[in-house]
């Protein structure tokens, strides 16, 4: 999704939860600035004309993981969960907040780390950034320029989804989401509900 189509569902979810816009382009700011590296390339590599399973971190994962197919993107801690199944995610979308250790282990061996700046983030971004050794790709909520990109969509599980289906994704398969869980917090609750309007925006029903 290009930016101008992404902003009038951003500046919604703005005045939803009263995030600050400047604080989310200062986040990408800072994070422009740990890192020159830009691996996007690699990214549409795993996602042109291919099957690319998003696999968001509702506990039904678990049960779940032996039905990826193709490209498997994990949405932050999801990432875990498919490590410590035997299964090391193609890319890793996280603003950091659910980030492992194994994350670096992953990346190590090519796991693309998709790190999200916004502007509740901006100590872990300092934190982690410049220690991933392999490839990374920069994101942010607000309008991408040079090395940070904008593909769309909020949480990470459906951010995840945006930019595969940005990417030219044949297909995307959708596991490990439950947008109706009622045990999550009421911020989350919010983002579930955000993240199946967003999803549908392109086509994704759930």
């Amino acid at each position: 999704m290009r930016f101008e189509e992404w902003e009038p569902h951003y500046l919604r979810i703005l005045e939803t939860f009263g995030f600050d816009r400047e604080g989310d382009e200062e986040a990408a700011s800072v994070a422009a600035s740990l890192t020159s590296r830009d691996d996007a390339a690699r990214l549409e590599e795993l996602c042109a004309d291919k099957t690319v399973t998003v696999c968001g971190n509702a506990p039904c994962l678990k049960e779940e993981a032996s039905r990826c197919e193709g490209t498997v993107f994990a949405a932050d801690a999801a990432a875990d969960v498919l490590w410590r199944a035997g299964i090391r995610p193609d890319a890793v979308f996280t603003d950091l907040d659910g980030a492992e250790e194994s994350f670096y282990a992953m990346n190590r061996e090519g796991t693309v780390m998709v790190v999200h700046a916004h502007g509740d983030n901006i100590p872990l971004v300092r934190r982690w950034v410049p220690r991933f050794e392999g490839p990374l790709v920069l994101t942010c909520q607000s309008r991408p320029f040079g090395h940070v990109h904008n593909w769309g969509g909020f949480s990470d599980g459906d951010r995840a989804v945006f930019a595969a289906d940005a990417l030219g994704a044949a297909e995307v398969i959708i596991l490990g989401f439950d947008l109706d869980d009622p045990g999550v917090p009421s911020i989350k609750r919010g983002k579930l509900l955000w993240a199946r309007t967003l999803l549908s925006l392109i086509g994704y029903d759930l």
